[in-house]
């Protein structure tokens, strides 16, 4: 028998590395983005087109490379951060394993320039697929440029997995914000098929989170502050009020690495529980630096999931720290009987002076029901005055109580005017029930041959749903103006989303007076929405849109009207009267497709009698 185990051309090695490196253009902003704050670069700059499937740059102005390591950096396993395997435990670098740039090289167009500062000129290196095509003395600044064209131009079926432009462009954004919250000491610029997405100016931790999120975000921050011999944590935590319905602002950082984890996360839930709405999420932005030998970040292709030593007692910590950070700036209750809020000394007042106890002088020989007092030289009158005309108020009642009674006896009431009716009605009509709503969830309707159980929450989606596509497609709706307007605050990435939908938007009925950089007013909303539900909506709205939820639809204004139907549905729970719920099945049978809610989910299910017969044999 034949030899059949060989050794992999390089370039196929390399595809299969890029599998697990390289899913989406993301991925390759990720990677670029790491190395570049590695070469210890103060600005970096982010160019993309076409969501980054036609280009992905990134300019630094740090170390930059050699004519050698220009070369080398595009080997599998080449790094300049590890030498051993012990260095794998003390990690303090982004990227390490030396396979990013080979597999972004196996499946794009890159181009390479890159200088170091004792260099006087550069070097420009172009390769295709794995192949170096050229590699030439360039003149360059100091510092590195890597552009990635044609992402998966030799693997088309890889392509074909990709979303649409604007949700590949959300993971492109993420990973952005990822990397420049880790870093606010770093200088970003984004751009996107050359407009400024972003421009994030050196600054501390605060004042990142604000330029990127809005400046409505400053007062939703609280800080957490806390020191241990485990962790050291710093960040903050967003107050309970503002609470999103997404987890799109919750971010942890283990020595400067963003990371994802269910336990850590648990441990805030908890500690923020009692104080959050029910299906709501805190923000937080939270610093954790530990001793990189307790911890293990080489477990996950990404790196976004490391592994503790101690996990129980970080743990711990952590939601001990939230929650006295919640406690310490008054955002938590605290249960103490015995004190009294009103009595608390301003801040302002505490240490300028003891407060004195006042002199209350009192005259103990006051006697308020003696005609005349006399104190001092002051002579004060307290005799009261009887009215001369008394007996007058009097006149016109009689004596004897016997004559007002007779009165009252002989009150008559008036009657409501009699109407004619057009219908001879001797004996009320007792009108038949023909729904019944069970658990505040179904209603139940009866049929010829059994009964139908239709799901509240589904059946009212389908319902707006068309009646959302209806007024859309033909661009008509209804509207109630507002007595005052309602003005949202939103983030710029939230604000251009909104921008885009506007239109459709006002086909449904909401009206915009304003939109600006971080902020809309609205001045009308479609007829039965009520102004507490338009913030929720538009949430619910941008969150669907970022990650197209769900991916089979036809158009942008198929997703706006799932997702507002989705919004506005009558809830389980939710009771309803009996002329509603037969209004809901009346309505869900007048639909063109009643059988599946806008999710492609059943709206009702038929029971025969045969099958109730069933049950009971």
């Amino acid at each position: 028998m034949s030899d059949i185990i060989q050794l992999l051309p390089d370039h196929v090695a390399n595809q299969i590395a890029a599998g697990e490196v390289v899913q989406r253009p993301a991925s390759v902003v990720k990677e670029l983005l790491e190395n570049a704050i590695d070469a210890e670069a103060s600005s970096i700059k982010l160019l993309i087109k076409d969501a980054g499937k036609t280009l992905v740059q990134v300019i630094d102005n740090g170390s930059g490379m050699s004519v050698t390591d220009a070369r080398l950096s595009f080997e599998r396993h080449a790094t300049s951060k590890i030498r051993s395997a012990e260095d794998l435990f003390q990690l303090n670098t982004k990227g390490f394993r030396g396979e990013a740039l080979a597999s972004i090289a196996a499946i794009a167009h890159v181009e390479l320039k890159s200088k170091t500062e004792e260099d006087e000129v550069g070097t420009q290196l172009i390769i295709e697929g794995s192949e170096v095509v050229s590699q030439e003395v360039v003149v360059t600044p100091k510092g590195t440029s890597i552009a990635v064209k044609n992402l998966f131009f030799n693997i088309p079926a890889r392509r074909n997995f990709l979303k649409s432009n604007q949700v590949e462009t959300r993971h492109i954004i993420d990973e952005f914000h990822r990397v420049a919250l880790a870093h606010p000491n770093i200088q970003f610029v984004m751009y996107h098929n050359g407009s400024e997405v972003f421009n994030l100016p050196e600054s501390n931790y605060r004042q990142r989170i604000v330029n990127i999120f809005g400046s409505k975000t400053n007062e939703k921050l609280v800080p957490v502050n806390e020191e241990t011999e485990v962790v050291k944590i710093s960040g903050f935590v967003g107050k309970p009020e503002y609470a999103k319905k997404s987890r799109g602002e919750q971010f942890f950082f283990v020595n400067n690495r963003f990371i994802k984890s269910a336990y850590l996360n648990h441990a805030i839930s908890s500690a923020f529980e009692g104080l959050l709405k029910e299906s709501t999420h805190a923000s937080y932005f939270l610093n954790l630096n530990v001793n990189p030998e307790t911890i293990d970040i080489n477990i996950h292709p990404t790196k976004t999931e490391i592994k503790f030593d101690d996990e129980h007692t970080l743990y711990a910590i952590l939601r001990a720290s939230v929650k006295h950070s919640l406690g310490q700036f008054n955002i938590a209750p605290v249960l103490d009987f015995e004190r009294d809020s009103n009595l608390d000394t301003p801040y302002d007042y505490k240490d300028i002076q003891n407060p004195s106890t006042p002199n209350i002088e009192v005259d103990r020989s006051f006697n308020p029901f003696q005609e005349r007092q006399t104190s001092g030289n002051r002579a004060t009158a307290f005799k009261k005055q009887t009215p001369s005309n008394w007996d007058s108020l009097y006149v016109g009642l009689e004596s004897k109580g016997t004559k007002s009674q007779q009165d009252f006896t002989s009150v008559q009431f008036e009657s409501e005017e009699q109407t004619g009716s057009i219908f001879n009605q001797q004996t009320p009509v007792e009108t038949k029930q023909s729904t019944f709503q069970i658990q505040n969830k179904y209603v139940v309707s009866t049929i010829k041959s059994g009964m139908l159980v239709i799901d509240q929450y589904r059946a009212h989606q389908r319902v707006l749903y068309e009646d959302f596509l209806k007024n859309m497609t033909i661009k008509e709706s209804m509207s109630q103006q507002l007595l005052f307007p309602i003005q949202l605050h939103f983030s710029s990435q939230e604000i251009d989303i909104l921008k885009q939908v506007k239109e459709d938007l006002e086909y449904t009925g909401f009206l915009f007076s304003d939109i600006s950089k971080d902020s809309i007013e609205i001045s009308g909303v479609p007829v039965h929405v009520p102004e507490s539900e338009v913030s929720v909506i538009l949430e619910q709205l941008i969150n669907d849109i970022e990650n197209e939820v769900p991916d089979s639809n036809f158009s942008p204004t198929d997703l706006l009207a799932k997702s507002m139907a989705k919004s506005l549905a009558v809830k389980t729970g939710q009771s309803l009267s009996v002329p509603e719920q037969e209004h809901l099945v009346n309505s869900l049978f007048g639909c063109k497709e009643p059988n599946m809610s806008p999710t492609n989910k059943s709206t009702f299910i038929t029971l025969s009698v045969d099958e109730l017969d069933k049950k009971f044999i």
